[in-house]
């Protein structure tokens, strides 16, 4: 009988395999974040859409093509987020976290947006961010773009990613940047593809992170934004860049990244891989300084990046670095008459005296040949067995699943305990 209802295109399930490889990733992200002082916030996945209007920009790809947005049974206007850093600034605001303050903070979690669905790019989608409040010196930013490339020191791909750096200015030199490049633009306006076109009037900067070959080349000619940069513009990119010098990180100039939200200025940056086909982008980031204004509060430096798990597990999976994890570490393994309530007393003995050891309990009966053919699908690596014998002596036969040579020992209940510690602990 077939299924009549299915997930929504691009929103895909995790089954137990992937889980246990994103609960890795995870695990890993968390701990470099936090070795760096970062505090962890949450926030909804569901927001007013004014806030996304009014902090990404409404005439970007992602508020006029791709945001999830609809009208709720009160007649407000809510949007599910496409992205987690106007959240986590609405959120500061709301809960008075950066006025005269600095902050560190992290999330985690699924973002939305409704694009056509391929590798590397879903519809409901995870990332991992940092956002940091308060501070204005390039020094952040080198530290933020430091935490990254932790990150994939910590994985072992640093060699697997490219950093690709630029300064989108101040305002003030983007918009001077904006009428002459507006006019190269409209100059070689039949040369344009339609997309380029459009943003032309609408969002100029954009035509720069165009995919269409042709307008690529076009724009080599075309004038710069570091040709306006301010003597400020300048010291602050400069120093970014000995400060990753300094760090070892290698770096590409890159004049045409202006990332795709509105609310940058100063720092952008990606790291991209070849890994991922066309959907090459890992990680993104760079500087807001305006946003936190432009959203009713107090002008606040700020700087942060957009990490994709998605995009991150794909190429920790297609090199094999991460690998679904056993489903647990050891199987008790009973049968005979009566004998279910005995493997219920060893296995809560177990779990009190192993913390953190996955102990899975056979229930619903079966043969032993059978519980352990379980098991050993499982990639258990030890099993208590339990029979008749071992009820009435108090005792457990224990047994490692992983060793070819292995011989089954029966020990008392509690030096058992202990022999199975090791077992799980390599010893």
């Amino acid at each position: 009988m077939a299924l009549s209802v299915q997930a929504v295109r691009g929103m895909n399930d995790l089954l137990p395999e992937d889980t246990s490889v994103w609960q890795q990733a995870e695990q890993v992200l968390r701990s470099v974040v936090e070795s760096y002082g970062y505090s962890e916030v949450r926030t909804p996945a569901l927001e007013h859409t004014a806030l996304f209007n009014r902090a990404i920009g409404e005439v970007t790809d992602v508020v006029e093509k791709e945001m999830y947005t609809f009208e709720d049974r009160s007649g407000e206007m809510l949007s599910l987020r496409p992205e987690g850093t106007a959240g986590c600034v609405r959120c500061c605001l709301e809960h008075s976290l950066i006025y005269n303050q600095e902050q560190r903070l992290w999330y985690m979690g699924p973002m939305y947006r409704h694009e056509r669905p391929q590798k590397g790019r879903l519809r409901e989608f995870h990332q991992m961010g940092c956002e940091v409040f308060g501070l204005d010196g390039p020094d952040i930013d080198a530290q933020i773009i430091g935490m990254t490339n932790e990150i994939w020191k910590r994985f072992g791909i640093q060699d697997r990613l490219t950093l690709q750096l630029n300064s989108l200015g101040s305002a003030q030199e983007r918009a001077a940047y904006r009428e002459s490049l507006v006019a190269f633009l409209k100059d070689h306006f039949d040369e344009l593809d339609e997309d380029s076109k459009r943003r032309t009037s609408t969002n100029p900067l954009r035509v720069l992170d165009t995919k269409d070959p042709h307008v690529i080349e076009l724009l080599k000619s075309a004038p710069k934004l570091s040709d306006h940069f301010g003597p400020e513009t300048r010291a602050h990119f400069d120093g970014l860049r000995r400060l990753l010098d300094a760090q070892g990180i290698k770096y590409e100039i890159n004049e045409r990244l202006v990332r795709g939200l509105d609310y940058y200025n100063l720092t952008v940056f990606e790291w991209v891989s070849s890994e991922l086909g066309a959907q090459g982008t890992v990680c993104g980031g760079g500087r807001y300084d305006g946003l936190v204004e432009q959203l009713g509060g107090q002008p606040t430096k700020a700087v942060g990046f957009g990490l994709g798990l998605e995009r991150l597990i794909l190429i920790l999976t297609n090199l094999g670095i991460l690998k679904p994890k056993p489903r647990w570490d050891l199987s008790v393994i009973s049968a005979g008459e009566g004998v279910d309530a005995y493997a219920m007393k060893v296995s809560s003995a177990l779990r009190q005296a192993l913390p953190g050891v996955r102990v899975f309990s056979h229930c619903g009966g079966g043969s032993f040949k059978r519980q352990f053919r379980q098991a050993d699908k499982a990639m258990a690596r030890a099993a208590a067995i339990l029979g008749d014998q071992e009820m009435k002596d108090n005792s457990v036969t224990i047994k490692d699943l992983r060793s070819k040579d292995a011989q089954q020992r029966t020990l008392p209940l509690e030096e058992a305990v202990r022999a199975l510690g090791d077992m799980l602990a390599g010893n």
